[in-house]
Formats: structure tokens, C-alpha cells, sequence
């Protein structure tokens, strides 16, 4: 009896602890790797003149990082409203945006926003991600 319910306390802890740990998501993407993704798909895309690619990586790094200063001045007072970070962050969204569109054509424009963009974007697993 002793030892089932020693087993049972150790069963419980080890839950516990394992709840506990912090990282509850994947960590965040730097500016560098989210421009090196950009920069893998358009120029497979599109082979797009190295000048023009090494401006591109240059204005959205530039874009990246400032997003991620602003977004950790807006997590620095704890979770802000839906309403105001999403508009926030649409702003860099049209900046780049407006990036794109000056190194781009408009029908490669318009193939990014269709087809590229959206199979960039991270895939959620059902129900959370939580553990299997």
C-alpha cells in the first residue's frame, strides 16, 4: 500500500513539474531568419536581381526589427488590448507591404500575396499543440 501511493505522489509531482516548465510556444523567429525565408522564396520565385534582393533583406531587416521592439514595448506593460496590437502590427504588415511592391512587379506582387504569403504562415496543430 506504501508503495502504490508513494508512487501515486511521485506520479502527481512529476506532472506538476513538467506543467510548470516555462516555453509554453515556440520560440520567436529572429528578423535575420524571417528575411532569410523571404529572401529563399522570392528569389526561387522570381530570380530576382542580387541588388535588388540585398535591398530587400536590408529594408526588412530594418522593418523586422523595429516590429520586435515595438512589440515588446507593447508586451512590456502586459497584454494589451486585441484591438490595439493588431493595429500596431498592421502597420508593419503594410510597410512591408510597401517594401515588396517596390522590388517587385505587380503581377509578382500579387502572386506573393496569394500563394507565397499564405504558405509561409505558421500551421497550428489541432487542439493547441499540446502534448502527444
Amino acid at each position: 500500500m506504501k508503495k502504490i501511493s508513494l508512487l501515486l505522489v511521485a506520479s502527481l509531482v512529476l506532472t506538476a513539474v513538467s506543467f510548470a516548465q516555462p516555453g509554453g510556444g515556440a520560440p520567436r523567429v529572429t528578423a535575420e531568419e524571417r528575411v532569410a525565408r523571404i529572401h529563399q522564396k522570392i528569389d526561387s520565385a522570381f530570380k530576382l536581381e542580387s541588388t535588388k534582393l540585398a535591398n530587400l533583406d536590408t529594408a526588412l531587416t530594418v522593418l523586422y526589427k523595429a516590429q520586435d521592439a515595438k512589440r515588446q514595448e507593447l508586451m512590456a506593460g502586459g497584454m494589451p488590448d486585441r484591438e490595439t496590437f493588431m493595429a500596431e502590427m498592421k502597420k508593419y504588415t503594410d510597410a512591408q507591404d510597401e517594401i515588396l511592391k517596390a522590388v517587385l512587379t505587380e503581377e509578382q506582387f500579387t502572386i506573393w500575396k496569394e500563394k507565397i504569403q499564405p504558405s509561409m504562415r505558421p500551421q497550428r496543430t489541432p487542439g493547441g499543440g499540446r502534448g502527444k
